[in-house]
């Protein structure tokens, strides 16, 4: 009996949750990817195209040379899913599914906070990294600001990745004594699900950079006029340039499906990644996964949105999914695993690693900065932009030699 299993998204959790069930499943079961991009934009590569490092064509390609030959690719929009029909609502049209998987991310939603959208620059979307990058080429003096407005959000090492690689952009034009940045966030610390070690480390990292490191600031209001922020602890300052990680919302779809809890996110299985509804998963930054430990006394800490945990969880989606179509048993579970390469400038980079289901909490490791670091997040950029008929050339045996060394998973 022929089955039709469609992917709602087209970033790293459901490329390759698609190709990982073409691969598998034979040719007479339909699979279809849903994604409103043509283009696929390599979101890691966002902070180097905000430095100039990385021109926009270098980090995309068209997400149909990314995806297997024989997963169908739908342009559009998805506009709702009805999980008692089994069927996806779309711009394009409406397509019947036997299973489904949400890959739909995150949504940033900027009008969250006032005077937010006005007054900010982002390097969390392409084309805000690209306005980013000629904001930053007009700078030559002032404060800068680095503000996480909300959490959760996605790449918890992304700002202090972000604060550090402007501070070396400012080192290398000669003007680290005219440029002060500041990176404000409501957490206790830099990545506190890591654990105190590492955020210690981090914040190593970034007052060795110059990097005046604000915490406890949960952002309130913006005056873009004044340009000056308001935070929830009574604290008033002001900016000369104001680049944020927005509030992150569950797409409208998958809200009105019923398919987020309270806090507005997809709650899932932690180890199979299946929804409350028969016959769809979810992975990926639009999940609620509870990890070991509390954030705050009366918070519990939730597993991170990362790249590293839509990859591997897409992986154990794919291996349940292709299980129920064919009826065979499969034990496949995610593991909580994950790890971080931290991007410091001048050509460094930290890794941190650990399990995020370790008891009694997560604590992950830093290794020492260095190039190598750098060099393995340089050889994953060329491996998974790679067309996915060349993945098994010579550059995709390096990057997988390169992943073993480094203890990264990686799907070819």
């Amino acid at each position: 009996m022929q089955s039709t299993i469609v992917v709602l998204g087209g970033g790293i959790g459901g490329m390759v949750a698609a190709n990982e069930i073409r691969r598998q499943l034979p040719s007479a079961h339909r699979v279809v990817v849903v994604e409103k991009s043509e283009q696929h934009a390599f979101a890691p590569s966002f902070l180097w195209l905000m430095t100039g490092d990385r021109e926009p064509g270098q980090i995309l390609r068209p997400l149909a040379g990314l995806l297997r030959r024989g997963v169908e690719l739908v342009h559009a929009e998805v506009l709702s899913i009805d999980p008692l029909r089994r069927k996806v609502k779309t711009s394009a049209a409406e397509i019947a599914y036997d299973h489904l998987i949400v890959a739909l991310g995150a949504n940033l939603a900027p009008e969250a906070i006032p005077g937010l959208a006005e007054s900010s620059h982002t390097f969390f979307t392409f084309d805000g990294a690209t306005r980013l990058r000629d904001a930053l080429r007009g700078f030559s003096a002032g404060r800068i600001a680095v503000v996480v407005s909300a959490m959760p959000y996605k790449c918890p090492g992304a700002p202090h990745e972000g604060a550090m690689l402007i501070a070396d952009y400012f080192r290398r034009r000669g003007l680290s004594g005219q440029v002060e940045i500041h990176l404000f966030t409501p957490e206790s610390q830099p990545m506190p699900v890591a654990g105190p070690q590492l955020g210690e480390a981090v914040q190593g990292m970034l007052e060795s950079k110059g990097v005046d490191f604000h915490p406890l600031h949960k952002l309130a209001a913006v005056d873009a006029n004044a340009r000056e922020m308001s935070f929830d602890n009574g604290v008033r300052t002001g900016y000369d340039l104001l680049v944020a990680v927005p509030p992150h919302r569950a797409p409208r779809a998958v809200v009105d499906a019923g398919l987020t809890n309270q806090a507005g996110w997809v709650p899932v299985n932690p180890q199979t990644l299946r929804t409350s509804q028969e016959g769809i998963y979810a992975i990926g930054d639009v999940t609620s996964i509870p990890i070991p430990g509390r954030w705050k006394p009366d918070v519990p800490l939730m597993l991170p949105k990362a790249g590293v945990f839509a990859h591997a969880q897409a992986e154990v989606a794919a291996r349940r999914v292709v299980g129920e179509v064919t009826g065979q048993a499969c034990e496949a579970a995610f593991c909580g695993d994950g790890y971080c390469m931290l991007e410091a400038g001048e050509d460094l980079a930290g890794f941190a690693f650990g399990n995020f289901f370790a008891e009694p909490a997560p604590t992950l490791q830093l290794r020492q900065i260095g190039k190598s670091w750098h060099l393995g997040k340089v050889l994953f950029e060329k491996w998974w932009l790679a067309p996915v008929g060349l993945r098994r050339s010579l550059i995709g045996w390096v990057v997988k030699a390169g992943g073993r060394l480094y203890g990264i998973p990686i799907s070819l």
